[in-house]
């Protein structure tokens, strides 16, 4: 067989594969519209990235993805008199960091749900602290 024909043939079917697989990772990401959560929680991502929503209501994220995942608000990123926020209970995005590396505290597992209220009006912005350095963060838009 001649050498150039195989493995043009072996690179057309591999790519007829690979473009398969993106189909099949594509229908399993998060969607929201299932009516049991408001963000979803993929590989290193939170679906929707924003969420626009009234005070007083809660958001619910669910980890719909097979890693271990966190909602950590950033201190710094939230409005003034708003209470902090973190999967785990945490009093401060330090210790919310310090308990993920002592030992994977504040984890929503697979198909586990966290949930906040939000009382306050304006932005918050929170992150996943596993999967922050690959940009997993999203924000919370709090209108009255």
């Amino acid at each position: 067989m001649n050498r150039r024909a195989f493995l043009a043939g072996a690179a057309a079917a591999g790519a007829a594969s690979l473009s398969g697989c993106a189909g099949i990772l594509s229908a399993g990401s998060p969607s929201p519209e299932d009516g049991n959560f408001d963000v979803g929680m993929g590989s290193s991502f939170f679906k929707p990235r924003e969420l626009t929503i009234q005070v007083g209501e809660t958001v619910v994220w669910k980890n719909t993805g097979m890693r271990r995942h966190t909602v950590t608000a950033y201190e710094n990123a939230i409005p003034e008199s708003a209470d902090y926020f973190a999967s785990g209970g945490f009093d401060s995005e330090q210790a919310a960091r310090d308990a993920w590396v002592d030992g994977y505290g504040g984890t929503v597992q697979q198909k586990n749900t966290y949930e906040h209220t939000f009382d306050v009006p304006g932005t918050y912005a929170y992150f996943c602290v596993p999967h922050e350095p690959s940009g997993m963060s999203g924000k919370i838009i709090v209108e009255e």
